[in-house]
């Protein structure tokens, strides 16, 4: 399906929506909402991308820029601000970051009980924004460019959200999405006891949960939509910035509403956020062998006891075929919802609670209902299982290790030993995990993963989100929505809509399976850092919060995480300088495109270019597709297009190291509904100085006519196009 199939005249959408109204303004609960979007696009060279953890995946270029979509709700008595955000997670310091900077410009109206950032998951942007050593040695070290226009994108999502708010009506409806996920560890879902699994279709969850926003006057505002997927469809090849498939999805549903508009530019935000994704892959074919094509060891994920050789795959011809498809399906259900006439109306007050839990310091006794036993819980230190050294089938790990490891072995625990030795009671507090991390003990030169953790829960009317801290899986994820929603039932005196788990929320603490699933040591669950019982320590705790909700308890806010951003390191150097061949500046085209192109071919142009870690061009572009066009009796250049679109791509390389010279390549696949005419690539960027200082610089290809089908374009292909 082509991305022009979404894009039908402006008229036609409203018309649509006004048919399918939910209710008159008089029969809705009025709220005031705003919402907002901004570019927090990170470094787009040489900065290890976060997610699959391997330092050789830097970042070299953009195929979909990051952004931070901002959503504010108000009841007139209390207010709650939730941000979904095209990052690998959020950690403690850059949420910290943000409510400091929100509170110099709007007091104590955001603050840590009222604030949501969710992050959508991407694992192709660029890392070092974590302030745990265990997170950030990964891509070498803090990046504090990554983290301020991390920061700086995120705030100013809030300040267009503030500035819009508006009376508005909001509505809910979910719906059934099938062949876009899958269970990336099936044995270890079959863990959880039959009786429980008999209660659902799936071994993962195929809904949709929409939250839809009307103002008052009819016309849509905004949407989030939650949906259980990894965005792991641009796997661990992929050197491109890119929001991956739920980013995609999103640039479609505004492309859609903001009909003429550049991307990030219009006044329609759509989010796809994060939800219970742990265990789900959006690599439908499943894991084949890569050498022979063969299904993977259903246990281990390995080919012949290999795990680099067992990799998950598909839909699609390629990661970018892929990646299209699943935001494509995602999209469309989306759309269907948004316009179904099955619309349910949220009504009733904004609250919202939040506490900072130390997990390693949870000591309770609760009764098993499937041992019919009690039993003891003990939040452990933070530790890594050897299968977490194995990745998973989107993205397999390194050395001899393989998923299901619930063994030692004894030259892997020389070679931990040598580093740090856990002590019994920590491997006693683990086990079955065989620690090959032991994070909670170690300190140097900080702390590696989190001991304190952000859990919080909000009410918007009878619409329930659980902001999550870590990626829990399908199973966990739907014990924690159950006994929230059986919490609110006791206390509510009218029908609860859906209880949404907002995932990679706030803090990041890894992965949470179910204790049954942690037997069997999967990727998933050697990565549940607290023990056994991180999932029962959470359900205690959100059962607390659902409880000071309805009864309007004040809770102690608990001990805040340290800030770490004194003790950061980086290992990776700055930008010495840049240069240019002699004679030749920066922006010059060292590959001119061809004269004409068709429809659906692709167009190129290579510029001498600066490194892009000088400047971010956060809500700019390295590259626009212009157009020409006659104003009056002079003629002049309009954007059509820029990195931020599905159909360009941005490509950084260097062309000698020592000397610090680079270039750029711009490409341009020409879409469907482009209007034939002349176009030109153009680049732009900033060049660091040998004594410092930055200059900027912009080059333009020489000038191209776009036809509309390869048959003219060859008819055109020897004559000369002259223009003024």
């Amino acid at each position: 399906m082509k991305s022009s199939a979404f894009r039908p005249a402006a008229a036609v959408i409203l018309a649509a929506l006004a048919a399918n109204l939910v209710a008159s303004a008089a029969e809705q609960q009025t709220y005031n909402v705003g919402v907002g979007i901004a570019d927090c696009t990170g470094p787009a060279g040489e900065i290890t991308f976060m997610g699959y953890a391997r330092l050789e995946q830097k970042g070299a270029g953009i195929h979909l820029r990051q952004f931070s979509r901002a959503f504010i709700f108000d009841d007139g008595q209390s207010r709650i601000l939730f941000l979904s955000v095209d990052v690998a997670m959020v950690s403690y310091g850059v949420r910290k970051e943000v409510l400091d900077q929100l509170k110099k410009k709007y007091g104590s109206l955001y603050k840590e009980q009222n604030v949501i950032i969710s992050a959508t998951h991407t694992h192709s942007a660029p890392g070092g924004f974590n302030q745990y050593m265990f997170y950030d040695i990964s891509v070498l070290g803090f990046m504090p460019q990554t983290f301020d226009g991390l920061a700086a994108g995120i705030v100013r999502s809030v300040d267009r959200a503030h500035a819009d708010v508006s009376p508005c009506h909001l509505s809910w409806s979910q719906g059934e999405l099938l062949d876009a996920n899958i269970n990336r560890s099936p044995t270890a879902y079959l863990q959880n006891p039959a009786e429980e699994r008999a209660k659902y279709k799936h071994d993962v969850d195929k809904e949709m949960t929409q939250l839809k926003i009307t103002r008052a006057d009819g016309s849509p505002a905004g949407v989030i939509n939650w949906f259980a997927v990894h965005p792991t469809s641009m796997n661990n090849t992929n050197t491109l910035v890119s929001s991956d498939n739920v980013g995609y999805a999103s640039v479609l549903f505004e492309k859609k509403m903001n009909e003429g508009s550049l991307i990030g530019k219009g006044k329609f935000v759509a989010a796809f956020a994060s939800t219970n994704l742990g265990d789900v892959s959006p690599n439908t074919k499943g894991a084949h062998c890569i050498d022979n094509g063969e299904e993977c060891d259903l246990h281990t994920s390995t080919c012949d006891g290999a795990n680099v050789l067992c990799v998950a795959s598909g839909p699609g011809e390629d990661i970018f075929d892929s990646t299209r498809i699943i935001a494509e399906k995602l999209f469309s259900k989306a759309w269907e919802l948004f316009v179904s006439s099955e619309q349910s109306a949220v009504s009733g007050n904004i609250k919202s609670v939040h506490q900072y839990v130390d997990m390693t310091k949870q000591n309770f006794t609760f009764y098993d209902n499937n041992t019919m036993q009690n039993v003891d819980v003990q939040g452990c230190k933070p530790a890594m299982g050897y299968s977490f050294a194995a990745g998973t089938t989107d993205g397999a790990g390194a050395f001899s290790f393989s998923q299901g490891m619930t063994s030692p072995n004894e030259l892997w625990n020389a070679v931990r030993d040598f580093i740090v030795t856990p002590g019994d009671a920590e491997r006693k507090c683990q086990k079955p995990k065989p620690i090959l991390f032991p994070t909670g003990e170690m300190k140097f030169p900080y702390e590696w993963q989190p001991k304190i953790v952000s859990t919080s829960c909000a009410l918007i009317g009878n619409f329930v989100i659980v902001p999550v801290p870590g990626e829990f899986t399908t199973m966990a994820g739907r014990r924690l929505r159950q006994t929230v929603r059986d919490t609110l039932d006791q206390f509510s005196t009218s029908s609860i809509g859906p209880v949404v788990i907002a995932g990679l929320a706030n803090t990041y603490s890894s992965y949470i399976v179910t204790p049954e699933e942690y037997e069997l040591q999967r990727y998933e669950a050697a990565s549940t850092i607290y023990g056994q019982h991180t999932l029962t320590i959470y359900q205690r705790q959100y059962k607390k919060l659902s409880i000071a909700l309805m009864t309007n308890t004040k809770l102690r806010p608990g001990r805040s995480p340290t800030d770490f951003r004194e003790k950061t390191i980086t290992l990776l150097p700055p930008v010495i300088f840049d240069t240019s061949p002699w004679n030749r500046s920066y922006g010059t085209v060292v590959k001119q495109p061809k004269g004409v192109v068709a429809v659906g071919e692709k167009v190129t142009a290579s510029f001498i270019a600066g490194h892009p870690r000088n400047h971010l061009l956060q809500e700019e572009s390295f590259m626009t597709v212009e157009r020409r066009v006659q104003r009056g009796n002079s003629t002049a250049w309009t954007i059509v297009a820029t990195d931020a679109d599905w159909e360009t791509k941005f490509h950084w390389y260097r062309t000698s190291f020592l000397k610090g010279m680079s270039e750029a390549r711009t490409e341009w696949v020409v879409p469907e509904n482009t209007e034939p005419g002349v176009y030109r690539l153009s680049h732009k960027g900033n060049a660091k100085l040998i004594f410092g200082g930055l200059v900027s610089y912009r080059g333009h290809s020489k000038p191209f006519q776009v036809v509309s089908s390869p048959k003219e374009s060859v008819g055109n292909r020897n004559r000369r196009l002259y223009f003024q």
